[in-house]
C-alpha cells in the first residue's frame, strides 16, 4: 500500500528512529502523528515537517495519554492507518543483582505496556475497517542477554511475542503486523550505553552503529506488498538482503 494521504502514528518521535520515520513518512505523503513526552521536541519536528506534522504530548506507559492521543490524531487526520511502537528506553543500564525496583519496571511500562497500549487504542479500528499496519521496533535484545541490560531484553521479548499474538489474533481480520529488528543505531540511546560502560555494546565505535534513517526506511518499505512474505515475523536489518530490498544497499 501507499502511505500518501494515511494516517500515520510514530512513538517515541522526539529523536532517533522515531524522529527519522516521522520525516521519511512524510516526505511520503503520509500525515505524521508525533508522540512523546518532549513537547517541544516533538513541535519543532512536526514544524519542520509543516502541514502533515501534528505533534500531540503522550507518554506511552500510561493507557489513557495513548487512548487520548489516538483520538486526537484520528480528529484531526482520520482514521490510524499505521501504527510505529518506536517508543522504548534502557537507562538505567545496571546489573540485575544491583537494579532499582521502580527504575527497573518503569522501562518495562515503556517498552512493553506502551507497546501493548498502542495496539489497544488502534486495534478495534483498524479490525472495524479490515485493514491496518502495525510494526514494533524490536531488538536482537529481545532473543540474546546482553549484561546490564535485563529490564531492556525481558521489555523486548515481551513485545516481540505480543507482536506475534496481535497478528495471531487479527491477521485474518485484514491486519498486518510485524516487527523490525534493526541492529544497533546511532541514536541518543546509543550514547547512553557508552557511557554506562557496562556490556559489549557500550564498548562499540559510533562508526559501528547504522544511521537512523536506515530503520526508517525500512519501516516505509514494510507498509508495502513487497514486504508481506514477513507478515507476523521479525524483520531483521542485519540481514543484507533485506537491506537490499529496502534500497539501503546496492
Amino acid at each position: 500500500m501507499s502511505v500518501d494521504g494515511k494516517t500515520v502514528i510514530v512513538t517515541g518521535a522526539s529523536r532517533g528512529i522515531g524522529e527519522a520515520c516521522a520525516e521519511v513518512f512524510a516526505a511520503a505523503g503520509a500525515n505524521v502523528v508525533l508522540l512523546a513526552r518532549s513537547e517541544a521536541s516533538i513541535r519543532e519536528i512536526a514544524g519542520r515537517i509543516g502541514g502533515r506534522g501534528l505533534a500531540i504530548p503522550c507518554d506511552v506507559s500510561d493507557f489513557g495519554s495513548v487512548n487520548r492521543a489516538i483520538a486526537e490524531a484520528e480528529t484531526a487526520f482520520g482514521p490510524v492507518e499505521v501504527l510505529i511502537n518506536n517508543a522504548g528506553a534502557v537507562e538505567p543500564v545496571a546489573h540485575l543483582a544491583e537494579a532499582d525496583p521502580d527504575a527497573w519496571g518503569k522501562i518495562i511500562d515503556i517498552n512493553l505496556m506502551g507497546v501493548f497500549y498502542g495496539m489497544r487504542a488502534v486495534m478495534p479500528g483498524m479490525i472495524a475497517r479490515g485493514r491496518g499496519t502495525i510494526l514494533t521496533v524490536s531488538s536482537g535484545a529481545a532473543h540474546s542477554p546482553v549484561e546490564g541490560w535485563s529490564h531492556y531484553c525481558v521489555s523486548k521479548a515481551g513485545a516481540a511475542m505480543l507482536t506475534r499474538c496481535a497478528d495471531k489474533e487479527a491477521r485474518d481480520a485484514g491486519l498486518r503486523i510485524m516487527g523490525l529488528s534493526p541492529g544497533t543505531v546511532a541514536t541518543q540511546m546509543q550514547k547512553e550505553i557508552k557511557a554506562s560502560g557496562v556490556g559489549p555494546v557500550a564498548k562499540l565505535n559510533w562508526s559501528d552503529h547504522i544511521p537512523p534513517d536506515w530503520p526508517a526506511k525500512a519501516l516505509l518499505w514494510m507498509c508495502k506488498e513487497d514486504a508481506d512474505e514477513f507478515i507476523g515475523e521479525e524483520i531483521s536489518l542485519r540481514d543484507e538482503s533485506i537491506r537490499r530490498r529496502v534500497g539501503l544497499i546496492a
